[in-house]
């Protein structure tokens, strides 16, 4: 809802990144999804591929498809240390769950 502020809401990036990350911590995977584009764009927290190609992972290990595509985009702008870095959050983000 604050993603376009609807429902008599403002619309506010900053809120929104707020409830994604709620749900996007309890494996929801439209939220990682959500979580990840804002990352990517820096819409509501600071530009970020790494956090970005992490929740677009987690997303997508749960055949999220929208995911799959963007990770391909972001990799793009990735080096290879960065997507490792960001596989190893993964990693250590499910082995929390």
């Amino acid at each position: 809802m604050y993603v376009k502020g609807e429902g008599g809401l403002p619309q506010d990036d900053v809120e929104a990144v707020k409830w994604y990350r709620l749900a996007a911590d309890q494996g929801v995977e439209v939220a990682q999804y959500n979580l990840g584009m804002k990352y990517s764009l820096g819409r509501g927290v600071p530009k970020n591929y790494i956090q970005a190609y992490m929740w677009l992972r987690l997303a997508a290990d749960q055949e999220y498809e929208k995911a799959k595509w963007q990770i391909y985009f972001i990799e793009g702008r990735m080096t290879s240390e960065q997507k490792e870095e960001a596989l190893n959050l993964a990693r250590n983000w499910k082995s929390k769950k």
